[in-house]
């Protein structure tokens, strides 16, 4: 993929709109594939619905200081959505409800927010499990973020990190020149601190994509080689590796788009699809809070801006478990990526 410096957005690209791109996926028939319902009905799987909500994933902010190819959220540094600290006090107030276990905070880069470190404070005060989705370089970025492991290390942060490749070309041709540098060096500052180290209690989680239009291989066999490769050549130990397809949103749907891929790969993913991965994708278990507090079935329906519908409450202010939990899951061409073959979700294959 050539490299961007840019967002779609800063660009005014064509597909920087969610509407241009739902109109894209939404016309199945002309790549000769059913509709993603289809699918779901003939597996005895709509309306989808959630099995509870035992995740709050929040997107703190679209900034970011990367601009990777296959992003599906167009950040980037000339992204200015931040959450406020008004919005993150409506989080936290939502997830005084006990059914809520986790908290997985991501972006952009979410340590960018400037009340980043507020909120995970005060998420540690309630007592959540958390996630943070750390990009690595921005460990390195500027000094003001150097202590970050140890400030993940004091609230036992789970850090899952993307590293699409043990080698420096292919990690650098998908997230920028010298990304994979400055992320081995971040990656040893965690293992410094503890991070996939044996008996620490620690995690530190990779996630692998494809670099191009094709469906990631095995997770087992990529962990097994990324464990064996970067413990070898860096001396670096992590738990464990995550293998997510790339959907096609934003600036990988310019991408296939762009490389006349995109009837191909919607085909290979319908293609693919598998009604046990379909039963575990992981908008039937969590809710996606967008940087304004909107509320989405998850991070890719968020990117489109297909908030939640029909009388559920669709900000995170006036957040119902009950109504949230029972909802009917809003679809579209774009699931076909978490449903083919191994299923896809934040936390890698969903047939495990």
């Amino acid at each position: 993929m050539a490299l961007a410096t840019k967002s779609l957005k800063k660009t005014n690209h064509w597909l920087s709109t969610p509407e241009k791109q739902i109109e894209v996926l939404s016309d199945f028939k002309s790549v000769g594939i059913k509709s993603f319902g289809q699918k779901l009905n003939e597996t005895d799987l709509l309306p989808l619905k959630p099995t509870g909500v035992q995740v709050f994933q929040i997107n703190v902010g679209k900034m970011c200081n990367q601009v990777c190819q296959h992003c599906h959220v167009d950040a980037g540094p000339d992204r200015k959505e931040i959450m406020t600290r008004e919005t993150m006090q409506q989080c936290l107030d939502a997830l005084k409800d006990p059914n809520i276990t986790a908290v997985d905070l991501t972006g952009g880069a979410p340590e960018m927010n400037p009340d980043f470190r507020w909120f995970v404070e005060e998420l540690s005060e309630l007592g959540k499990d958390i996630i943070v989705r750390c990009n690595l370089t921005i460990i390195l970025a500027n000094p003001k973020y150097h202590d970050l492991p140890a400030f993940f290390k004091k609230h036992k942060i789970n850090v899952v990190s993307s590293l699409p490749s043990f080698t420096a070309r292919r990690t650098d041709a998908q997230r920028g020149d010298g990304v994979f540098e400055k992320s081995i060096k971040a990656l040893q500052m965690l293992n410094a601190e503890g991070y996939g180290q044996e008996g620490t209690g620690l995690k530190l989680d990779l996630v692998y994509n494809p670099s191009g239009a094709y469906l990631p291989d095995d997770q087992s066999v990529l962990e097994m080689e990324y464990k064996r490769k970067l413990k070898d050549t860096y001396d670096i130990v992590f738990n464990d590796l995550f293998a997510i397809t790339n959907l096609p949103v934003s600036r990988f749907l310019d991408y296939l788009v762009r490389t006349d891929n995109y009837q191909d790969y919607m085909n290979e993913l319908a293609n693919a699809y598998n009604p046990m991965a379909a039963a575990g994708v992981m908008c039937r278990s969590m809710v996606s809070v967008g940087w304004d507090g909107y509320l989405y079935d998850c991070d890719f329906n968020q990117m489109l801006e297909l908030k939640l519908k029909n009388g559920v409450p669709d900000h995170v202010r006036d957040f119902d478990y009950e109504k949230v939990k029972n909802r009917e899951i809003i679809i579209n061409q774009h699931c076909f990526g978490c449903t083919a073959g191994a299923g896809s979700s934040c936390g890698g294959t969903t047939t495990n």
